[in-house]
């Protein structure tokens, strides 16, 4: 270890301007692209020549406080760039409507008084008169940001930044001659291609739609996105599908042809192929089998290698005989021998001097105030203020000398001033915590000026509001003419200084909560002392303060040490900054200052306005104390700012950057008689300062950050390091950690936290021998960084800007200042930039939110985007999670015009910061997913079975009651026969009655009425249709009598029915097609249909959407012929097939199903049976009669059961929805049927009717079950929302359940009227992922609620398969759901075409056990729980929980997704979101959201969307597509279309508002 030297040996020594050029062209000779591009630059020099006139070039207007300039950072970040130009990154650009492309034009946008990155103050703005004038800057300007360490060099560190614009052009010219690439990040031969790709899209696209732009090929045709004029489909009704069945038109692999969204998925996925950053290896159990992995330890990573360090004291505080005993003592005697000396003099926005304040007048002043605080607040009895009490200073920054004098008046009274910002408004970013800290300050009165005052905003009775947060204050203006003369006997009591608390000044901390650090009057006075020490101050010597007075350095030096030492302050206001940069210097000159105190921007915006003005001279400046020396980016605007005035006499010595925080007051300065030893600066490797070790830079990486030293500790004061998490341990001295300072002179608490006190101000740092360092107390400052040879302090960053991204440390203003490096200039408005982390799956992600300027394009602002990608992960080795773009001046303001970071923060998780470009990563930082699953072998037949017994666990098998022989319908075989039974027996029993939308009777019909208009359907088939036995006859009716009729009019004529849902009068063009291909898929031989429906298939639109020359006759029934058929046909076999049930699956498959009479027959007896339907009984059906159970409740159970069945057609509930509930309440009805679309359009569209409902008489309390039909997983919160809102309306929850079937078996569950109630049970959706299912408390983490789907119908058995092996499975596994039944359905009918899907799916057998039994698979994956509770048998309740489609769960990492629950927790995040649905295309997850809201709001559901799907499920959304409502398509029964909305999106039809593709 000897001889290794210390790292602050080697941030010393000098580089000359020789061994600069060699370093940097060292640098970046690896990015340059070949020779030949040197060739043009060949007869020039290689640098430019050293003078100051780089500055005067006129500059582009955007520019920012500058603390992060640096030219070797910005050419390390184009070299990088230049490194990524050369490989081929194809990112796809998200696609944005018109509309939102708009909405970020010029006129937007009112140029803003203030802005700017930093968290303090703003730049200066160009919207300010005779701005013109002075804004001169050239384009690449960046003070110089180097490896260089003496000032001796920097009159030539101006050279090098119009070299950094050469490289980039040179750039620009070598790789991207062609004009419209110049932005690519793509290479030739791949952008050739492409582009003859593009051009033939937008030729295919042209009739009916522009698509969005294509990036893979940047034709300049190519519009940015649809115009509104261009949606030929506006027209159609809202509530319907904006595209018709899609046919799929797919190449080879799957990916469809002619569609620009697949190219851009196509090229989404190539780019996430490529490499990435290592996969992490170890893992923790996250409380079950799902593995997150965690960070390790990277064994190659730096560890610190020095000795542990020393506590470094300061030199002695000097005991100086004149010295006050107190502040107030200095200012009396000042006051009382020279009161006319001046002692602040306040400057107008012009630069002219407002008003001078002489120490006598100050005193006076003083005095006067604190007689009025003490004596003139409430009455003599109870005044408001006893000293002691906490008094709020409220002054404008353009006013510090009511502010000196109110400080002192309130150190005069005894009572604690709180100097806190102005309020603008009463929602002012921030204000609210500010209030708190009032409130547990226990103020009541605030001090401030008359034009402050006047000021403030007034209610309309002119009284000041109460702000947000705040406390009652009463407000007292400081005036003189407002304030009561002292009588001549009263004088205020100056005592020593003692421990009594001085004043308490406010910090904002990270999270935006502001705390009150109070000072103690002997700690203020000794920091004066040291502060009077360390910078030589002596009496008269005049100052010149550009810092905020009220706090901080400002308030320390141009408020309290000027006026120990009879100091002359001139204060130079913010506003008058803003208009003119260079007012500071010209009051240098103009006063002969011997200090000044600036920040690094203060500096820098006078490079920015500089210009040879004659009369500023520096000579007379001994100390220019930077205020923000500690920002590691201020030594480039330090060097910058010596290069130009050292020839207007500034000496390089006289630059005192110093380090100081709230807590700990000043902790470091550079001195002025340090002038012998050089200042000390280092190169510091990024990649090791993220892993808190002190590495100098010998590789001459890009990825170095330069530091200089903040001079040497305080006097009196004792400094150390400490590791800043956990016990305050002693680093070593090549480690970066926490300064901690032990001093007099510093902070004692936070008020009123005793705990966060502890913490922070009552520290011991420890050895590692285990022993104390001293027996007094450290204070933290919240600075990081070492103390390097000679007792040099250096500061790296502060613990607010940490982000600790897998366990290494990131500084939020190094990443800033990378994203700066991006072309500054040219994009971001002003410099305003926030970077935060969020955490996101148990790691912290960072995000990057800058305001673009208002004249940036789409395309620029995209390609700075992935630029500024690719320089952070190349410069400091870490992903950005989100990358977010707001227009310019939206993000919160600080009161100086900063960016508020945690309200920005705030406006994030919320979904309100109104992004107008946004970019998500999870695919390149996310790397802590769990491990994809490796899938093991199921249970085979070799398994020992024992019984019921799959290895231990039992079988998943149950069964419904038998269907007994019981009466008299039951004799007969065929529903025909059963209803010509029914009109011999019980003519006049009413069957059916539909209800009109008034919910009065439109008709009914008696069992003889049905029984003589089918035979007329008969006779009018026979005769007019000339139809044979057997054939095809497709019913195109609406929902209604007439369809019944026709029904089992087919039945008597022999003929097959089909029912059809008639084309949408409105929407004829993407509803008439469906009709067309279920009437030539079933290869129907006559079409029956009303008169109305007849000419609506006769109509233009009719004829325009298909061809009507080749349909099958189309016969009207309105008008039958009267007479009856010579015979009834009578069906000679039972198995023969009845009625064809064609319907939609949910994965967009048209099928129809054979229904043999057989099946028929045994339905309608499981039915009733499982209802206790009996001819005294009515029933409720609000369905749609087309399909599935819907069908057979609305035309066959009445029939054969002979109770009556009241319709209401569920259209009819879009003009009255309350029609269905006030019918079954009126007819006093027990038992319902609907489905989901007909309970949500009552749970929305009733929700705030109840009272109304309940006066008109609505009760159900009747009612005992009300079944919703579906198939699909019970919709709990569906059900359980309609229960809650009618419970009032005696609706008994228990009574509402559901019913489940699917295209092989129409019902296999119906919650029957006896039986046990519906079970619910929690299962642990992450074992559902692995096909397990593990039952959890209700609440538990991971938990998913499911509802039984209703009880096994009578005569149907149900057993769970392996969707794969087909062997059967134990309880606690999720598998196929397999029926066997009478009334499954015997087999497709040529919708699928494929024998060998028939049999799988009608006669499948179980590969091992019960081989023998016939089962259909349901294609539905589901699990059965044996309950506690009993059935009519007695037995135990066997329950059957549906999961979901097998077709639509997604086979993702290796794990089974099922797409509702996804839904459910997208659907959750934002109250915006409408609708979702999720379906996968080439292994990413695409989630469809439509948005309820403005378009400028849909690009904030991205990133939240993006987060919510990674936290609960542990999946990466690839494409978020936001879209208007009614885009996602929904079928009859109210289940998403979703691969029917894949189609739609994959063939550019939706239209949508934004479409993300997540990197």
């Amino acid at each position: 270890m000897a001889t290794r030297p210390s790292p602050g040996e080697r941030l010393l020594g000098d580089i000359t301007q020789k061994g600069y050029e060699k370093k940097r062209s060292k640098l970046i000779r690896a990015y340059f692209p070949h020779p030949g591009g040197m060739e043009g630059m060949s007869h020039r020099p290689p640098f430019a020549p050293p003078s100051a006139a780089r500055f005067h070039r006129r500059r582009s207007s955007g520019t920012r406080d500058e603390r992060y300039r640096s030219d070797v950072h910005s050419e390390a970040v184009q070299a990088v760039l230049a490194r990524h130009v050369e490989s081929n990154v194809a990112v796809p650009m998200p696609s944005k409507r018109r509309s939102l492309v708009v909405q970020t034009s010029m006129d937007a946008y009112t140029p803003p008084d203030s802005s700017s990155g930093s968290e303090e103050e703003a730049g200066p703005g160009n919207d300010m008169p005779g701005m013109e004038h002075w804004m001169t800057r050239p384009a690449h300007l960046g003070p110089a940001h180097l490896g260089s360490t003496s000032s001796s060099s920097s009159s030539t560190q101006s050279g090098g930044s119009g070299n950094a614009g050469r490289l980039a052009d040179s750039l620009a010219h070598t790789h991207l001659s062609h004009p419209h690439l110049a932005h690519a990040h793509l290479t030739h031969t791949h952008l050739t291609q492409s582009h003859h790709v593009s051009a033939h899209h937008s030729q295919t696209h042209h009739e009916n739609h522009s698509a969005p732009p294509d990036v893979t090929g940047y034709s300049s045709d190519s519009s940015h996105s649809r115009p509104h004029s261009e949606r030929h489909i506006g027209t159609i009704a809202r509530n319907t599908q904006k595209y018709g069945n899609a046919e799929r038109m797919e190449t080879g692999d799957g990916v469809p042809v002619s569609s620009r969204v697949s190219a851009k998925i196509q090229q989404l996925v190539n780019t996430l192929k490529m490499p990435r950053r290592p996969p992490l290896r170890e893992f923790f159990v996250d409380d079950f089998e799902e593995l997150l992995e965690v960070q390790q330890p990277d064994p190659k990573q730096p560890r610190p290698e020095g000795a542990e360090m020393l506590a470094v004291s300061g030199e002695a505080l000097g005991v100086v005989t004149n010295w006050p005993p107190s502040l107030e003592a200095a200012l009396q005697r000042w006051g009382t021998i020279s009161p006319k000396a001046p002692c602040l003099t306040s400057l107008d926005t012009t630069g002219k001097p407002l008003y001078v304040l002489t120490y006598g007048k100050l005193w006076s002043r003083s005095i006067k105030l604190a007689y009025n605080i003490l004596h003139k607040l409430g009455s003599k009895q109870e005044p408001m203020l006893r000293p002691g009490d906490r008094v709020a200073l409220v002054f404008p920054n353009n006013d510090p000398v009511a502010f000196m004098v109110a400080f002192y008046g309130c150190l005069l009274a005894e009572v604690v001033p709180v100097p806190i910002e102005v309020p603008l408004t009463r929602k002012d970013a921030g204000s609210q915590q500010i209030g708190f800290l009032l409130g547990s300050c226990g103020v009541t009165v605030a001090l401030t000026s008359d034009a402050c005052h006047k000021g403030l905003p007034k209610s309309a009775t002119g009284e000041i509001p109460q702000f947000r947060g705040w406390p009652k204050l009463l407000w007292f203006v400081t005036e003189s003419k407002h304030l009561s003369k002292p009588p001549r006997d009263w004088f205020p009591h100056i005592k020593d200084a003692n421990s009594d608390t001085a004043y308490i000044e406010y910090k904002t901390c990270k999270d935006g909560s502001v705390l009150g650090v109070t000072v103690m009057r002997i700690a203020l006075l000794t920091h004066c002392q040291s502060l009077t020490q360390s910078c030589g101050y002596t009496e008269a010597e005049t100052i010149v303060n550009v810092l905020d007075f009220k706090k901080d350095v400002g308030l320390w030096h141009g408020i309290l040490t000027s006026v120990m030492n009879m100091m002359h302050v001139i204060s130079v206001p913010y506003s008058l900054m803003k208009v003119n940069p260079l007012s500071w210097i010209q009051k240098v000159y103009h006063f002969k200052a011997k200090v000044a105190c600036v920040k690094s921007r203060d500096m820098h915006w006078a490079l920015v306005a500089h210009r040879e003005q004659k009369d500023i001279s520096l000579s007379s400046l001994r100390m220019l104390l930077v205020a923000d020396g500690s920002n590691p980016w201020s030594i480039s605007s330090c060097d910058a700012f010596l290069n130009v005035f050292q020839s207007k006499g500034l000496r390089s010595e006289v630059i005192c950057p110093c380090a100081s925080s709230p807590e700990a007051l000043t902790v470091a300065i550079r001195r002025l008689e340090d002038s012998s030893q050089p200042p000390g600066r280092g190169v510091l490797s990024m990649q090791g300062l993220s892993y808190s070790v002190v590495r100098v830079d010998t590789e001459e990486r890009l990825s170095v950050l330069t530091v200089q030293d903040v001079g040497t500790v305080m006097p009196g004061a004792v400094v150390c390091v400490v590791k800043p998490e956990g016990v305050p341990l002693l680093c070593k001295t090549d480690e970066i950690g926490e300064l901690c300072v032990c001093s007099v002179a510093t902070g004692t608490s936070y008020y009123g936290l005793t705990g966060m006190t502890k913490n922070t101000f009552e520290v011991f740092p420890v050895a590692s021998g285990g022993g104390l360092v001293s027996e007094y107390a450290f204070v933290r400052t919240g600075l990081l960084g070492f103390v390097g040879p000679g007792g040099l302090v250096f500061i790296s960053g502060k613990m607010d800007g940490l982000i600790m991204v897998s366990g290494r440390r990131h500084n939020a203003d190094d990443i800033v200042a990378t994203a700066l490096a991006v072309e500054p200039m040219k994009f971001v408005y002003r410099g305003r930039i926030a970077v935060f982390s969020v955490t996101v799956l148990r790691d912290e992600r960072i995000v990057v939110v800058a305001e673009q300027r208002p004249d940036s394009t789409e395309e620029d602002s995209f390609q700075w985007m992935s630029r500024v990608l690719q320089a952070i992960d190349s410069i400091h080795g870490v992903g950005v999670f989100c990358l977010g773009l707001v227009p310019a001046n939206t993000l919160p303001k600080t009161p100086l015009g900063g960016i508020h970071l945690s309200e920005t923060k705030q406006l994030y998780l919320e979904g309100g910061l109104h992004p107008c470009n946004v970019l998500m990563c999870p695919h390149t930082c996310v790397t802590n997913l769990p491990k994809p699953r490796q899938k093991q072998p199921e249970i085979g037949p070799a398994s020992v079975m024992v019984g019921n017994l799959v290895s231990g666990k039992r079988i998943a098998m149950a069964s419904g009651r038998d269907l007994g022989q019981t009466d008299d319908n039951d004799q007969f075989l065929f529903l025909s026969e059963v209803l010509q039974w029914r009109s011999q027996t019980t003519p006049d029993h009413i069957l059916y009655t539909l209800l009109s939308s008034r919910g009065l009777v439109s008709s009914s019909l008696t069992c003889l009425q049905l029984h003589k208009r089918a035979e007329r359907v008969a006779a009018l088939l026979l005769e007019r249709g000339g139809l044979q036995e057997g054939d095809h006859i497709a019913l195109v009716y609406p929902p209604g009598i007439d369809l019944i009729a026709a029904f089992y009019g087919c039945l008597y004529a022999g003929c097959v029915p089909i029912t059809v849902r008639p084309p949408h009068p409105q929407n004829i063009s993407t509803t008439l097609p469906t009709v067309k291909m279920i009437v030539e898929v079933s290869r129907s031989a006559c079409v029956m249909t009303t008169a109305v429906i007849c000419k609506l298939l006769r109509s233009k639109e009719a004829v325009a959407t298909v061809d009507i020359r080749n349909w099958p006759p189309v016969l009207d029934t309105d008008d039958l012929p009267k007479k009856k058929p010579p015979a009834l046909y009578k069906p000679c076999n039972p198995d023969a097939l009845a009625y064809l049930d064609f319907s939609v699956s949910t994965t967009g498959m048209l099928a129809g199903v054979q229904m043999s009479h057989n099946a028929v027959g045994a339905f309608c007896r499981s039915v009733k049976l499982q209802c206790e339907l009996y001819p005294s009984r009515e029933v409720a059906i609000c369905l749609d009669p087309y399909c599935g159970l819907g069908f057979v409740l609305w035309c066959l159970c009445s029939v054969y059961s002979g109770h009556q069945s009241i319709l209401i057609p569920p259209v009819e509930l879009e003009s009255n929805p309350a029609l269905w509930l006030l019918a079954v309440s009126q007819l006093r009805v027990r038992d319902t049927f609907c489905s989901y679309s007909v309970m949500e359009l009552c749970t929305k569209g009733l929700g705030l009717q109840t009272e109304a409902l309940k006066a008109r008489g609505l009760d159900l309390s009747r009612v005992r079950a009300c079944v919703v039909v579906a198939e699909e997983r019970p919709r709990m919160s569906l059900t359980h929302s309609f229960s809650k809102l009618f419970k009032d309306l005696g609706l008994h929850p228990r009574s509402v359940s559901t019913a489940f079937g699917c295209r092989v078996n129409l019902a296999i569950c119906l919650q029957g009227t006896s039986g046990p109630d519906p079970t619910t049970v929690y299962v642990d959706m992450r074992a559902l992922r692995h096909d397990r299912v593990r039952l959890v408390e209700r609440g538990s983490p991971h938990s998913l609620p499911l509802m039984e789907s209703g009880k096994i119908l009578p005569g149907v058995r149900i057993i769970i398969a392996n969707p794969e092996t087909k062997g059967p499975l134990g309880d606690s596994h999720l598998g196929e759901i397999w029926v066997h039944s009478a009334h499954n359905g015997s087999g497709y009918y040529s919708g699928y075409g494929e024998e060998v899907l028939q049999s799988d799916h009608f006669t499948s057998r179980l590969s091992f056990g019960d081989t023998s039994t016939v089962w259909a698979r349901t294609g539905y994956l589901g699990f059965l729980r044996r309950t506690e509770l009993t059935d009519a048998s007695g037995e135990r309740h066997d329950a059957l929980y549906v999961v979901g489609a097998l077709e639509e769960a997604m086979e993702l990492r290796g794990m089974r997704y099922h797409p509702i629950d996804i839904e459910t927790s997208v659907i959750r995040t934002h109250k915006n979101i409408m609708e979702c649905a999720v379906f996968p295309w080439t292994n990413l997850l695409v989630v469809v959201i439509e948005l309820e809201g403005s378009e400028q709001e849909a690009l904030d559901l991205v990133p939240m969307v993006t987060k919510a799907v990674l936290e609960e499920h542990y999946l990466i959304v690839g494409v978020v597509v936001v879209t208007d409502i009614g885009v996602i398509p929904i079928n009859s029964r109210g289940e998403k279309q979703r691969m029917h909305l894949r189609d739609g999106f994959l063939q550019d039809q939706l239209d949508p508002i934004y479409v993300a593709y997540n990197m």
